[in-house]
């Protein structure tokens, strides 16, 4: 059944002011909305200190499900005013403006589940939109689409990492044994993981000559590895770059997706006119 005039009325103005910030209404919405999410954040980590918690841990508790309640609210606010919530829903702000409410309620079951809000954190990218700073979002769709192209070579490198680390972690079991700490091939692994990461925690060490051997040709082999991923991206945020175009601001009525073209006129991810 269609929406009434009213109805859809309704839910054009509500999308103007919650995903919109061209109007006086949207931008106050907007700022309001990024200082509400950064008092929230302020008072889930003054709640972490246990001299403030003692002090003042009703208070900050009040506040946090005070927040929590608001964007919630918001939350359902936006999935009512686009055309296809579920769409919006299983998006990458979507998923997270629900991550963002989630770990309030989970408090109620799994103690210190509240700690997780800091994903709120992650919705202050919306401020490039209510700021206005179209070019740092053309650059941000730059690099996800230099990480998209990444991911094939950033896999087979993975592959072939946890491969090496595997070999040399089996071999570590066979040469150290137990009497260096090397019980058995997991620990071997994780010890050839942190070594190739330079990382070198000294929790466990080759004792043997041949072990050392092994251990120094691994350290080099750190090195390259470490230097193979930076790279991969760089070179795919280069040949974005020289492919890179005008970003709009606009969201998508229907499905609330950013990201388009300056130019664009309908959405690229549902079709529906911007």
């Amino acid at each position: 059944m269609p929406p009434s005039p009213n109805d859809a009325r309704l839910r054009a103005r509500l999308h103007e002011i919650i995903f919109e910030s061209d109007t006086l209404a949207g931008k106050v919405f907007d700022v309001g909305l990024l200082i509400a999410i950064l008092a929230s954040v302020l008072a889930v980590m003054l709640d972490s200190v246990d001299r403030i918690h003692d002090e003042h841990g009703t208070a900050l508790r009040v506040a946090e499900w005070t927040f929590t309640i608001l964007f919630t609210v918001e939350y359902a606010l936006r999935l009512y005013s686009v055309k296809r919530p579920l769409r919006y829903a299983t998006s990458f702000f979507g998923t997270v403006d629900l991550l963002a409410i989630l770990p309030s309620y989970l408090s109620l079951f799994f103690a210190g589940a509240q700690t997780l809000l800091l994903v709120r954190l992650f919705r202050i990218v919306r401020v490039f939109r209510v700021l206005k700073l179209a070019h740092y979002l053309g650059e941000a769709q730059q690099l996800r689409v230099a990480l998209r192209a990444s991911r094939p070579k950033i896999t087979v490198f993975l592959v072939v990492v946890t491969t090496v680390a595997s070999i040399v972690g089996a071999l570590m079991y066979l040469i150290e044994g137990d009497a260096s700490g090397f019980d058995s091939i997991p620990t071997g692994v994780y010890w050839a993981i942190v070594t190739m990461t330079t990382v070198g925690f000294g929790d466990i060490a080759p004792v043997t000559a041949i072990g050392r051997t092994l251990a120094s040709l691994l350290m080099l082999l750190g090195y390259g590895i470490i230097a193979i991923p930076t790279g991969i991206v760089t070179s795919e945020i280069v040949r974005a770059a020289a492919l890179g175009r005008q970003v709009t601001t606009q969201a998508c009525p229907s499905c609330a997706a950013e990201g388009h073209d300056a130019d664009a006129v309908h959405c690229k991810y549902c079709g529906h006119a911007l």
